[in-house]
């Protein structure tokens, strides 16, 4: 009798043990840019549901996204900043896959009754600190007929390394030579003047709070709170709004392998010049830390799932959706990943 006992005792561990790795395969963990949040966590949620795998993203900025897969604590990064080859130099191989666009606008909090337009050196002198009055000569001409106040302009910027600051600074070096040569482009940067928030909801938030602000967000958290966006002029002449469809047309470029590419200042005629993708980063061979191949195989179904259907999501969130010429270079990207050098998707589609 305890040598049955003895050896239920022991199945019982072995099947305990057993559900333990299943449910660890089925919850997969996440970090990094508050960009796509909003989106993320509606495919989460709809995948979760449909699936039964729970994933947990936590918005903490691209800068700290990349850092947490690189230290191997998250399955999945999130980065609004693609890795530079100086970043992916010194680490084992990682892949960039996207999973869709989003519109950086400049939303302001000063008292007009009309929407407030600016043009690309504009945008940069306000952020340099070089312009810091609302009723400066050179707004009031773009915006003629408007009655601008006499307020003090305070710029408010991240605070945490963010892919938001990387695409924003991205397009400021494009269309300022002072700002590339004395700020640059990153995910932080010293920034010449302004207060600090963290996160988008943190700037939106601090923008809102504060009369005479204006500051960089992506475009969902501008609308959730009914904040105003500048139509800003691009490289065509066009005064262009923050849209779907702007975004959308910023990102008719080609798209290269490895899916690494800016969108700013784009030449598109009704292009939004601050459009940009956000990317999911992985490690392109999957077998590390003990990993066991079934989370590595839930990891590539939910990056299959997110680039084709999940994209459903993007548009009613107002992101747009990834352009179809790139998508064959996504799965391409998926079709790469690995688990003991043999692709993983194809293991999965037996």
């Amino acid at each position: 009798m305890k040598k049955v006992l003895r050896t239920l005792s022991t199945v019982a561990v072995i099947l305990g043990m057993a559900v333990m790795v299943y449910a660890g395969d089925r919850e997969l963990l996440g970090a990094g840019a508050t960009f796509p949040y909003p989106l993320y966590s509606k495919m989460f949620d709809e995948y979760s549901k449909e699936y039964g795998v729970k994933i947990n993203y936590q918005a903490i900025g691209s800068g700290g996204g990349i850092k947490q897969l690189i230290s191997k604590t998250v399955d999945f990064g999130g980065t609004d900043a693609f890795m530079s080859d100086e970043e992916l130099k010194n680490v084992p191989p990682i892949v960039h896959i996207p999973i869709g666009l989003g519109a950086i606008s400049v939303t302001y909090n000063i008292p007009i009754s009309i929407e407030l337009k600016l043009t690309p050196d504009v945008v940069a002198d306000i952020f340099l600190g070089k312009i810091t009055n609302w009723n400066d000569p050179r707004i009031q001409q773009i915006n003629s007929g408007a009655q601008l106040p006499d307020l003090t302009i305070v710029v408010v910027h991240r605070s945490d390394g963010s892919g938001t600051t990387s695409i924003f600074t991205d397009y400021l070096s494009k269309i300022s030579t002072e700002w590339k040569e004395k700020v640059g482009v990153g995910k932080s940067v010293n920034w010449p003047t302004g207060l600090g928030a963290k996160g988008n909801p943190g700037v939106a938030g601090l923008v809102k709070q504060l009369p005479g602000s204006i500051g960089y967000v992506e475009l969902i958290y501008a609308l959730q709170n009914n904040m105003p966006v500048c139509p800003l002029k691009n490289k065509k002449g066009v005064f262009v709004k923050p849209t779907l469809e702007s975004t959308s047309l910023a990102a008719n470029v080609t798209i290269p392998d490895d899916t690494r590419v800016s969108v700013t200042n784009t030449d598109a005629q009704n292009g939004y010049p601050i459009s940009g993708f956000t990317w999911i980063i992985v490690f392109k061979e999957q077998n590390y830390n003990q990993r066991a191949k079934g989370r590595a195989q839930e990891l590539v179904k939910l990056l299959w799932w997110m680039t084709h259907e999940g994209q459903k999501y993007a548009e009613p969130l107002d992101y747009a959706s990834l352009p179809k010429a790139s998508v064959a270079k996504v799965e391409k990207v998926i079709e790469s990943i690995t688990y003991d050098n043999k692709c993983i998707l194809s293991s999965i589609k037996k």
